[in-house]
């Protein structure tokens, strides 16, 4: 079933289509190429505000299907993580003015790559589109494919090629940071070199610092200590002298004044402390030694450090990382040659997988070739083409012992369609030689050889009776009827040897509402499917020939 709102110059259409061939025609213009441009959107088709009826802010397209059984489709909605509603499936795609489209596939909101992947598993449509892409060669493989049912066998082609392509950048990859590291390993070992042979510690360079400048105030320093030892001890007037002299005083204070004894106590511990002091003062100047050579030394080892920081720092901190890294760059290239010795022998094994599996498949598609020729040219027989021979050609391929050079994602194999209309004449490229109407039948013959496999429920033709007329027609409607056992079909036509042929008919035409052009479609019964038929035999007016032509078109006679 399928709703469409306010979409181009539909305001609002409810066509509940019914199982086998379901008939759509009306006059040109009306709408049919409207209700297909809609279905397309179901499908993942381009979205445009341009499709909103003028006046709307939103337009909707909704899908209801019924799935066959068994049915595929449950399982890929649980890959793509969207519900399963039993044996039904509803799509709704909402397109609005200000850019906010939405996608619902069974209520859950969806991408339009889902929808793609959700919609090729339910309508194929055959329309001008289907004819150009018949005439690309590029597609005649597929095609081929589907008819020998080897899809599923060139898939797992395309995820075998396209990890042996990703091993192939892989190796390549790391052959590139090989030869980089390689490049730079000289200049890591002189690195590594350089600043092992300096023996660097942390913290090395402050007490270097300190001590410099310890040795190059040697003098001053032992002379510093050397008169602060004499103004504390070893003068007359020095002050442990004096503060001996002044704590004597006390002492003779205090046999008079017991209150004096406690400054005199006080003053003989900082008689004691300034002793202590004076010792120290003396012992270290023994130990202050002007030393030129180990100045030097530390100038020396300064400069080098200094050397290191500037090329590695700026602290020595930064060095030791520094150097730690080149350890790691070292280990890191020996990994990467044994990562690339493990890539390589994993390319060596996919090769053979994969060279081994295009050759299967290519004899596959051998045989099959030989069986889809057979069966399109019995169908082009049944459709008024008798004496037309198809062939399928294979290019010349690139053999398994040349490797995989010449291997493309689908494998070794080109392939292109031929046809030859008249006896006696050679095979030539379809593309170049096919009318519209030997297009529409061979679409019409593949689509009903390939019924017997496909998965989709329906079949869209738009345009099937391009080109044809006539005999043919009748032809084409006893096969679409035919391929309606397999299918639900609808067909937009403008031939009464076809719409005759329908189990279920619509008339999509224009009527003005309020001023408004809108498109309408009306399930028709039998008396008004006879007058439709007739329409399309005679015109606007119909004539009671025409009726009886109709009637009996139908089987009603």
């Amino acid at each position: 079933q399928l709703t469409i709102s306010n979409f181009a110059i539909i305001d609002r259409l409810e066509i509940g289509f019914k199982p086998g061939l379901n008939i759509l025609s009306g006059e040109t213009g009306a709408g049919k190429s409207i209700i297909i441009n809609a279905v397309n959107l179901i499908l993942g088709g381009r979205a445009s505000a341009d499709l909103i009826r003028s006046g709307a802010e939103e337009a909707t397209v909704e899908a209801l299907f019924s799935l066959g059984s068994p049915s595929a489709m449950p399982a890929l909605l649980a890959e793509l993580g969207l519900p399963a509603e039993g044996d039904e499936l509803t799509v709704k795609r909402h397109l609005a003015r200000n850019g906010r489209n939405r996608i619902l596939i069974n209520g859950s909101m969806a991408n339009l790559q889902m929808l793609a992947r959700v919609g090729l598993m339910l309508i194929s449509i055959s329309g001008q589109h289907e004819h150009q892409r018949l005439l690309k060669p590029d597609n005649h493989l597929f095609l081929l494919d589907d008819f020998g049912g080897l899809s599923d066998l060139r898939l797992e082609l395309n995820e075998r090629f396209r990890a042996h392509q990703e091993l192939l950048e892989r190796g390549r990859a790391l052959e590139r940071a090989i030869k980089k590291a390689e490049e730079q390993q000289d200049l890591a070992q002189f690195q590594i070199r350089e600043i092992d042979g300096a023996d660097v510690q942390t913290g090395e360079d402050r007490k270097l610092e300190e001590e410099k400048k310890w040795l190059q105030h040697a003098e001053e320093l032992k002379q510093i200590m050397n008169e602060a030892y004499q103004q504390i001890y070893d003068r007359e007037e020095a002050v442990l002298v004096q503060i001996t002299r002044c704590w004597k005083t006390l002492q003779r204070g205090a046999e008079i004044d017991p209150r004096l004894r406690k400054p005199g106590e006080s003053l003989a511990g900082i008689k004691v402390g300034l002793q202590e002091l004076a010792l120290e003062l003396r012992d270290l100047q023994d130990t202050v030694t002007h030393d030129p050579a180990r100045l030097e030394q530390a100038e020396e080892r300064l400069q080098l450090l200094h050397k290191l920081k500037k090329k590695y720092g700026p602290a020595l901190e930064d060095v030791l990382r520094f150097r730690a890294n080149l350890s790691g760059q070292v280990l890191d290239l020996d990994r990467q040659r044994e990562e690339l010795k493990r890539v390589q022998a994993q390319i060596k094994e996919a090769e053979t997988a994969l060279l081994a599996q295009a050759e299967a498949l290519s004899l596959k598609r051998q045989a099959a070739a030989k069986k889809m020729e057979k069966a399109v040219m019995q169908e082009l027989n049944l459709l008024d083409m008798a004496g037309t021979r198809f062939g399928i050609h294979f290019f010349e391929k690139a053999e398994a012992s040349q490797g995989v050079a010449g291997l493309k994602a689908d494998g070794f194999d080109q392939a292109e369609f031929m046809l030859s209309p008249n006896v006696g004449e050679e095979l030539k490229a379809l593309a170049r030689i096919a009318s519209g109407g030997e297009l529409s039948r061979i679409m019409l013959a593949l689509k009903t050889i390939l019924a017997r496999t496909s998965s989709v429920e329906t079949v869209i033709f738009d345009e099937v009776d391009s080109g044809i007329g006539g005999a043919t027609a009748e032809v084409v409607g006893d096969k679409l009827q035919s391929l309606a056992a397999f299918h639900q079909i609808l067909c937009i036509t403008h031939l009464p040897q076809i719409a005759g042929k329908g189990a279920t008919h619509f008339l999509v035409k224009k009527k003005v509402v309020a001023d408004r052009t809108q498109t309408a479609i009306l399930e028709l019964d039998a008396e008004a499917r006879v007058k439709e038929i007739a329409r399309l035999l005679g015109g606007k007016v119909i004539s009671r020939e025409a009726l009886a032509h109709a009637k009996e078109m139908m089987g009603m006679n």
